[in-house]
């Protein structure tokens, strides 16, 4: 079998006689046309394809897409001329039974752009079934659509169709001047090998995926994803179709706000009741009835006409060019069952012709961008030109963000408010701030986060380059973007905030918060520790601020009180004298109006005090620090110290200061525990800062934006070195792997709803990963006690295990250290007198172990984030107080000490009141062993050790218990795919 380049295609020559035909569907290994294989995908130049399997009923589709192929890709494909292809060759190419032979085929707009197919093949290249787990590999890109990417997105879904098909490696043979095809498999990721056989290339390639082959896929993913966002958002050419020929109407304003907002480039205007050839204007614009009227390129189209009359619009557009769609028709899931299959009908209309859609229900997307001047929104004012970019999934919330940031004086790079998201997310945004030298700082208002893994390792990549703030509304509701399938979660509000908080994302819990560290972030740089200097005119006002850094966890030094006599001029000289300061990292200047010599406050010298405070931050030399301003009733201090155009791009000069985004510490932008991605962040040193100064009407408002500043840039130095996922020799991954087969049954066998581990098993299992569990012996009568602890040794623990017992010493259901056969046999008989009879308790008997301070170690599998750690104190005060910390899997060692740190109780661990310190090191070492264990087998879906007895010296772990389950399916490592919305 012969392969080929995206320039070209690749396939092997035209079938041989010898060649097995399709098997009978009779056939007892015959497989159902499998659906989970579509796909859409994002392309490289932001357009998008379908991916399905090639059927029976495409031949014609084939027929014409080969004919549209040169004469020098068939060469390639085929290794010789080969003009048209044969009835033999049409009905092998699309005749397959899914196993052995698989062909897939990338689409947009019903028709074939490229194909890929796979063949399995014994050792001496002949055709084979399984247990053959080798299969020759080809494609043929059509020549319209070479260098989109095409190729290496079928490479990566006919790949993982393969492994799930038993196949392990691809075999391919390329002309050696087929040089792109060569480039497809060898940037790939995949371990590979290369010969030079009888004139052509042959190429092996193991089909495991690799830290290479995943950074790759999710660097391309990022690239093309961005590109799609970047096509919205920089339209050459947009059209409003559904512009009334009356003013008024959603069409009309949205072509009005694009007329005001001075768009860059060209604009049209669509409404159906127009005449046709006739020439006509709305509002000055060409006006025509239908797209394809226009007669020229159209990259962008608003949408704005009843839900009935979308689809029209949609085919109208998509048989024109159009590239993208921000639809504004309501309508669709929020209204019921029947919108909800509208919504799916829309986007699978969209993406079949590789357009994305913004919307439905939208509320429209503007760019300030000075080349570009684009507001496709139902906003009337255009936000001043910034550095903020801003998402929301709620019209009404975009409005008062809108409103709240203008008000405050910062400037926006690009706004999106995305109603329904049935295609353009949160995630894809991200994808295109992460690199756009336009923005500094991201700010999210998410009532849900469809794809909670993908979220996390996008901001994280994010947050090491930029500051990423989120709101999320719906907290207690767990409501989700109308026709969505989102994952609910099941561990509560603050331990998402705590995961979120990981992955180096701002958490705040108001749109107020969103807008007051958004503001600080755009304009100040980070601050370099927590310690805050405080200066004003009023020493009440200080203290209120003093108080509140405290509440923060910030170290604030002594207020220093200008009195109230003190003039602009002082706070000028006093602000700079703390810049230059080295005993702080940040300054909250206090401000209430002057009393004049009457007692009559004065307001007018707002102006002259925010001129005095630019005046001091503009000359400080660095290092430089954040400044806030708290005011009081000071007419013109917070408008004057907005100063909106400020935020605009410039060309950073001598005396500029750093912002939020600039790095703080060589950052690499990979995630916590795996490779790097190959994809760059912005350079943002290069970015000019504003000296607008962020003003607050309240204390506690400005330092908990402050404080949010200092735990990001805390983050930010840490995330230069995240830590490791330690390898521990004793650990025996294969030995584990076997014991979880043997329990959950072989393939169908399996159950789907899990099964708990004996104690035995349970065992067994830890051992595996280096964690031993002491061992418990049961003691159903008081004579079976004494022979566990004959068979342990005194002195020893009996327990009672009863489920509304378990874990609850405070109940009376344990007692300790009973060092002869009476104490034992008393103990038995107050149990059993007082809680229940035997059967009831279900009584144990356990060594004693050395004192110490008990804990919890928890892992479980969470549908909306995956893999948590989870860490705490045993009993029941900590479980009422919610004193749990948790950590994504895997976690670093870094991780872990900063989990058994981050309690409220964890200076019991460290020697509090005097008691000695346990070993804290051996405790973050059973973390780091679980952690292992589950990440190493998604088939561990829950994992307790309760109680692990923490001792000055070593750890004991008493009880266990695991969970294994048939492992979940993880989108995040399968082949680029959009979200699906095709079925209910």
């Amino acid at each position: 079998m012969r392969s080929a380049s995206e320039q070209s295609g690749a396939a092997e020559r035209p079938a041989p006689p010898a060649r097995r035909e399709p098997r009978d569907p009779d056939h007892p290994d015959h497989h159902d046309y499998p659906d989970h294989w579509e796909a859409d995908v994002v392309l490289r130049d932001g357009g998008t394809a379908r991916i399905r399997p090639i059927t029976a009923d495409d031949a014609d589709r084939l027929v014409s897409f080969y004919e549209q192929v040169s004469d020098e890709s068939k060469y390639y494909r085929f290794f010789a001329p080969y003009p048209r292809l044969s009835a033999k060759d049409v009905h092998r190419f699309t005749h397959h039974d899914f196993v052995d032979r698989v062909g897939l085929a990338a689409t947009v707009g019903g028709e074939f752009i490229a194909t890929v197919r796979y063949d399995r093949i014994d050792e001496r290249g002949l055709p084979a079934s399984a247990p053959a787990d080798e299969a020759e590999v080809a494609f043929l890109v059509q020549d319209a659509h070479q260098g989109r990417g095409v190729a290496s997105a079928l490479l990566e879904h006919i790949a993982a169709v393969a492994r799930e098909r038993d196949i392990r490696r691809f075999a391919a043979e390329v002309l050696p001047a087929n040089t792109k095809m060569i480039k497809v498999f060898t940037d790939a990721g995949y371990t590979q090998k290369r010969s030079f056989e009888d004139g052509s290339v042959r190429l092996h390639l193991d089909l495991e995926p690799t830290d290479r082959s995943l950074a790759v896929q999710r660097a391309r993913e990022q690239r093309a994803e961005a590109r799609s966002v970047q096509r919205l958002l920089t339209p050459r050419s947009v059209a409003v179709v559904g512009a009334g020929r009356a003013p008024g109407g959603v069409g009309r304003t949205v072509l009005r706000n694009l007329l005001g907002a001075g768009f860059a480039g060209r604009v049209y205007a669509v409404n159906a009741a127009l005449p046709v050839g006739e020439a006509a204007e709305l509002d000055g614009v060409p006006a025509y009835p239908s797209v394809g009227a226009i007669g020229e390129p159209v990259d962008l189209a608003v949408v704005a006409v009843p839900a009935e009359r979308v689809p029209e619009a949609v085919a109208d557009c998509g048989e024109h060019g159009v590239r993208g769609l921000v639809v504004l028709s309501a309508g669709y899931a929020e209204s019921g069952a029947a919108g909800r299959e509208r919504q799916r009908q829309l986007v699978r209309q969209a993406r079949s012709y590789g357009m994305r859609i913004i919307g439905p229900n939208a509320f429209g997307i503007i760019n300030t961008t000075d080349d570009v001047r684009l507001n496709a929104s139902l906003a009337p004012q255009m936000p001043a030109a910034g550095r903020i970019g801003l998402f929301t999934q709620s019209g009404a919330i975009g409005i008062a963000l809108l409103a709240g940031l203008h008000r405050r004086g910062a400037g926006l790079s690009s706004f999106i408010s995305a109603g329904n998201r049935a295609d353009v997310s949160g995630n894809d945004f991200l994808q295109h701030w992460y690199d756009d030298p336009g923005t500094d700082v991201v700010l999210l208002y998410l009532e849900s986060i469809g794809n909670p893994r993908k979220f996390t390792r996008l901001a994280r990549r994010t947050a090491a380059v930029k500051p990423v703030v989120v709101v999320k509304g719906a907290r207690h509701s767990g409501s989700a973007p109308p026709g969505h399938r989102v994952p609910v979660t099941r561990i509560p509000h603050a331990t998402v905030s705590a995961l979120l908080r990981q992955a180096g994302v701002i958490r705040v819990d108001t749109v107020t918060e969103l807008v007051d560290v958004g503001l600080l972030l755009a304009a100040q740089p980070l601050p370099a520790g927590p310690r805050v200097a405080i200066l004003g005119n009023s020493e009440s006002l200080g203290l209120l601020t003093y108080d509140a850094c405290l509440t923060e966890g910030l170290r604030p030094l002594r207020p220093l009180d200008l009195t109230t006599a003190a003039e602009p001029a002082d706070f000028r000289d006093a602000l700079a004298a703390a810049l230059a300061d080295e005993t702080s990292d940040a300054v909250v200047v206090t401000a209430i109006p002057w009393v004049g010599e009457n007692g009559a406050t004065e307001f007018g010298d707002g102006e002259v005090l925010a001129a005095s405070l630019r005046e001091a931050v503009a000359a400080a030399t660095a290092p430089t620090k954040p400044v806030v301003v708290v005011h009081v009733e000071m007419g013109g201090l917070a408008e004057a110290l907005a100063v909106a155009t400020s935020t605009r791009p410039a060309i950073r000069g001598r005396g500029s200061r750093p912002t939020a985004a600039a790095p703080v510490a060589p950052v690499a932008p990979g995630t916590s525990g795996s490779q790097a991605e190959p994809a760059q962040g912005p350079k943002a040193a290069d970015r000019a800062p504003s000296t607008t100064i962020p003003a607050y009407p309240a204390a506690e408002r400005a330092v908990r934006a402050l404080a949010e500043a200092v735990r990001y840039g805390q983050w930010r130095r840490q995330a230069a070195d995240p830590g490791r996922v330690p390898e521990y020799e004793d650990i025996d991954e294969a030995g584990a792997a076997a014991l979880i087969e043997r329990v959950l049954g072989a393939g169908d066998e399996a159950d789907p709803r899990g099964v708990t581990l004996d104690t035995d098993q349970t065992q067994e299992l830890l051992a595996r990963y280096g964690i031993a569990v002491l061992p418990t012996l049961p003691a159903p009568t008081p004579g079976a006690a004494v022979a566990a602890a004959g068979r342990l040794g005194y002195p020893v623990a009996l327990k009672t295990t009863a489920p509304h017992l378990r874990h609850r010493p405070d109940l009376g259901g344990v007692r300790l250290d009973l060092a002869t056969e009476e104490q034992l046999r008393t103990a038995y008989a107050e149990l059993t007198e007082v809680l229940g009879t035997p059967e009831e308790l279900q009584p144990v008997v356990q060594a004693m172990v050395p004192r110490g301070v008990d804990t919890v170690v928890r892992s479980a599998i969470d549908p909306a984030v995956g893999a948590v750690l989870s860490f705490g104190l045993a009993g029941a005060a900590s479980e009422l107080l919610g004193d749990t910390a948790h950590r994504l899997v895997p976690a670093t060692d870094r991780d872990v000490a900063e989990l058994v740190r981050s309690l409220r109780t964890a200076p019991l661990l460290f020697g509090w009141r005097g008691s000695a310190p346990v070993d804290t090191p051996a405790l973050e070492e059973v973390l780091l062993r679980v952690s292992r264990l589950v990440d190493d087998h998604p088939e561990v879906v829950a994992v307790s050790l309760e109680p692990v007895v923490v001792a000055p010296r070593g750890l004991s772990v008493l009880g266990a218990t695991v969970r294994l389950a048939p492992p979940p399916p993880r989108t995040d490592l399968g082949p680029r795919s959009l979200p699906s919305y095709s079925r209910a």
